[in-house]
């Protein structure tokens, strides 16, 4: 593939999922805009409890746009504030300049709220305490909104620039404040901003896929080059080829910071394996309704896999070689790793709703701990420490051991790099079977070593077997 296409590639991706952020964040706007106003046209949160045992209770300070230059626009949208005390007594609510509420509360016992969670008892506060103020809330001028009074007290305030706090008392500046508060919002731009939001998602949507449409369509070239790296005459063998060839005389100290070469690999890598997951969503619907997976997609995701087994191999999935991986979805015949897969003519259609997760799931389970280790919990028994901790992966451990190997004596323990190579090629195999390459079941055995083994016999995708046959798992052997 010309790195005109990988970058296309990249780009394509990135703007795919741009794009779905922008049509999701729309489409819950709209959704909102639709059927979570009330009568007034106010989005409402629940109502939560609020109390003190000081003088008031504040927000933190709210920053819209205040310093000078800042832009706002007009008619930006309506704050409403719905307060009552507890013991149904007149309750005091205020909007006003920070730099005036902080002059009115200086000295005073505040608690100023810090977090409101999901539930309505889900309150943080910091309390910072003090006296009483100088004088009930309601004699002060300042305040750019106010209400006051017994029962159910409702402040609506314009939104406007500059930095706010909102202040909750009781009316006659007495102590320990306890209100149930609701808060809303009415946005007048709100269904444009969601309709911009689709818009604007469809159209770098479409961008995006026409990025990837070109990046995936196969030049002549290229299928020349597809068809060279699939292996040929090797009859029973599992349709997904991984090698790598250990380089003799690796360096001791290199490997050490190898993640610091790879950077730019990684960074490409990213982007890549998104444009590979959203790719692997249009094969399976094609896949779904037409039994193909479309060839130029195919061999675009088989180059991402490819080249993320260059890398892996180089670093710390193997430590194999100490030869820097060419940025390429295409196999180059100089490096000392190789990956293919053979192209399916045909695919099962009603597998390929299951066998990326349901059928995978025991080999999901044995490669998560080749590649990410174990899983346990912890708890305390009465604390707040549970969490769900985990431990380094198999192959980690043993490519470790390989770099200490290698860092005190220079020689990378055969016995142990046929090992990782096995967890490598079991990881692919399954890989590429869950991206719907192959329906064919991958065999659960390590085949060992840096070569593919010899004759195998022949496999055939789990679930084909008709007239109540069983599946047979092919055997491997190793020539």
């Amino acid at each position: 593939m010309r790195p005109g296409k990988i970058v296309a590639a990249i780009f394509g991706a990135l703007a795919a999922l741009v794009a779905i952020g922008l049509i999701v964040g729309g489409a819950v706007l709209a959704w909102a805009y639709g059927t979570q106003r009330d009568d007034d046209g106010f989005l409402t949160s629940p109502t939560y409890d609020l109390a003190t045992s000081q003088y008031a209770l504040v927000s933190g300070d709210v920053d819209l746009a205040s310093r000078p230059g800042d832009w706002w626009p007009s008619n930006v949208g309506t704050v409403k504030i719905d307060v009552g005390r507890t013991d149904g007594g007149a309750v005091f609510v205020g909007i006003g300049d920070t730099a005036d509420v902080d002059r009115y509360l200086s000295g005073v016992g505040i608690g100023e709220i810090t977090r409101l969670g999901p539930s309505t008892s889900d309150v943080d506060y910091d309390t910072i305490t003090g006296g009483a103020p100088a004088a009930p809330p309601a004699d002060e001028t300042f305040w750019a909104a106010s209400v006051s009074g017994e029962g159910l007290q409702t402040l609506e305030w314009d939104i406007e620039q500059g930095q706010w706090t909102v202040v909750v008392m009781n009316a006659d500046a007495s102590p320990t404040v306890a209100v149930e508060a609701e808060l809303g919002a009415r946005i007048g731009v709100l269904l444009a901003i969601a309709i911009g939001l689709l818009l604007f998602g469809l159209f770098l949507g479409a961008g995006g896929a026409a990025l990837l449409v070109w990046a995936t369509r196969r030049e002549p070239e290229e299928a020349e080059a597809a068809a060279a790296a699939v292996p040929t005459g090797r009859p029973g063998r599992y349709p997904v080829v991984v090698e790598g060839s250990l380089q003799p005389g690796l360096s001791r100290g290199l490997w050490l910071v190898k993640w610091l070469l790879l950077i730019p690999h990684f960074i490409v890598l990213a982007f890549l394996w998104v444009a590979f997951l959203l790719l692997t969503i249009v094969a399976f619907f094609a896949i779904l309704f037409t039994g193909r997976y479309p060839r130029g997609i195919f061999d675009f995701n088989v180059g991402v896999m490819r080249w993320t087994w260059r890398v892996s191999f180089y670093s710390y999935s193997a430590l194999g070689t100490d030869q820097y991986p060419p940025f390429t979805l295409a196999e180059v015949t100089e490096y000392p790793t190789r990956f293919s897969v053979e192209y399916p003519e045909k695919l099962s259609r009603g597998l390929v709703l299951i066998k990326w997760w349901l059928l995978a799931i025991p080999h999901l389970i044995i490669v998560g701990f080749f590649t990410s280790g174990w899983v346990w919990w912890t708890t305390d028994f009465g604390g707040d420490n549970n969490a769900l901790q985990f431990g380094g992966g198999l192959i980690g451990i043993l490519v470790l051991v390989a770099g200490v190997a290698i860092l005190f004596t220079g020689r990378y323990p055969q016995g142990l790099f046929d090992l990782v190579m096995g967890l490598n090629r079991w990881s692919f195999r399954v890989g590429a079977y869950v991206a719907l390459m192959r329906d064919e079941y991958p065999p659960f055995r390590l085949d060992l070593g840096g070569s593919e083994g010899g004759p195998e016999v022949p496999s055939r995708p789990l679930g084909s077997g008709t007239g109540g046959e069983t599946p047979v798992e092919p055997e491997y052997t190793r020539s």
